[in-house]
């Protein structure tokens, strides 16, 4: 399939997952995306693992995050190196960089100075807190992330510890954003012919998971809580316990609440003055969500999936990851992959173009794998 990205070209001078992800992303899409790595090594994701791919060596986490790229060798504290890259931005449309805060301009291609040689390119910065501030130097990971921008302290249950989220949620997010600027900032250039400087950061994403803590912060002052699986501004809206198995519970407005009570067995809830509104459930919460997990302790999972199912009620098994692989509909989606030249199975860009998921035309490449093809021998 002809992919709507075809004829961009993409350099990448980073590593981990957001600045990688970004170039993943715009990869599958048809550019041609050119890896930076350093002579030690690499990318640092070369090799966490295990699991790790069919060479033994290489980590699977960076044969997802790096397939249809080529990847290159430049020493970028050497001169030649540098004009090596400047040399390659003179092709390119857009550059990708998430190196330590700061080290782009000590190394002499930080935005000013590569947008005033290449006035075509987009440029983006990925940024652990963002090019302003007193943390602008601080590197960062995702879990420091999720504490410091609060979402930790929103995640499980009250009486327990704050809780980090098992995905690397705000790395993605970032990257995704980045992607999403690079998009614009292309759309942008085809009408004025200029470059962009494109900044995100993993601080920027951690504090837009949390946007409607916060909005509610700014607006009543009162620090919101933890409340496990549930939802602040809606209840029921959480996982219960079943007789076996748990599930997911999320009637997320008043006629839904009606037809989940008497699907629960209890149509009095939906007419109570306690329960009845959205708002009157929320205010009694303590009261109302310990007898509905009362309730379905009484039957099993799949008992109340059916009933509930049948009564429209929003629900779902909470599966883990092995359940998930199983079901139908993950079969059904075509997400997974099988990428060439007998690389493994990944999970494969979240989007299709005319009901079509791209598929990798390239393994993750070997280590400056493509130097000579890209610079000539």
């Amino acid at each position: 399939m002809t992919l709507p990205l075809e004829g961009v070209r993409v350099i990448e001078v980073g590593q981990a997952l957001a600045g990688p992800l970004a170039g993943v992303l715009l990869a599958d899409m048809g550019a041609d995306v050119i890896k930076i790595e350093k002579p030690e090594g690499g990318d640092d994701a070369r090799i966490w693992g295990p699991p790790f791919g069919p060479d033994g060596v290489t980590s699977l986490y960076f044969y997802s995050q790096n397939r249809n790229k080529r990847s290159v060798v430049l020493d970028l504290k050497a001169p030649a190196d540098i004009e090596k890259l400047n040399r390659l931005c003179e092709t390119a449309d857009i550059l990708i960089q998430n190196l330590r805060p700061g080290v782009v301009d000590e190394i002499g291609i930080g935005p000013e100075a590569m947008l005033a040689r290449h006035p075509r390119l987009i440029y983006c910065s990925i940024w652990a807190f963002g090019y302003q501030g007193p943390m602008r130097l601080r590197p960062g990971f995702d879990p420091l992330l999720q504490a410091y921008g609060g979402m930790m302290s929103v995640t499980g249950r009250p009486e327990d510890p704050p809780t980090f989220c098992g995905a690397s949620i705000n790395d993605k997010a970032t990257g995704m954003f980045c992607t999403i600027g690079a998009l614009a900032a292309l759309r942008q250039r085809d009408r004025t012919g200029k470059g962009c400087l494109v900044d995100t950061s993993l601080f920027d994403s951690a504090v837009h998971w949390v946007e409607g803590q916060v909005n509610a912060y700014l607006v009543d002052g009162v620090v919101p809580r933890r409340h496990g699986t549930g939802g602040a501004a809606i209840v029921p809206y959480q996982v219960f316990d079943t007789a076996d198995h748990p599930l997911c519970l999320a009637p997320g407005n008043d006629r839904l609440w009606a037809r989940c009570a008497r699907a629960l067995g209890h149509p009095e809830w939906a007419t109570d003055e306690k329960f009845a509104t959205s708002a009157q459930r929320v205010r009694n919460r303590t009261d109302l969500l310990p007898q509905i997990a009362a309730a379905m302790l009484t039957r099993k999972r799949a008992e109340w999936l059916k009933l509930l199912e049948e009564a429209g009620v929003p629900c779902s098994p909470v599966n883990d990851i092995g359940e998930l692989v199983a079901t139908e509909q993950f079969a059904a989606s075509g997400l997974v992959q099988q990428l060439p030249e007998g690389g493994p199975r990944v999970v494969g860009i979240p989007i299709t173009f005319d009901r079509v998921r791209p598929q990798s035309a390239r393994m993750a490449p070997k280590l400056g794998e493509h130097s000579d093809e890209v610079f000539g021998k």
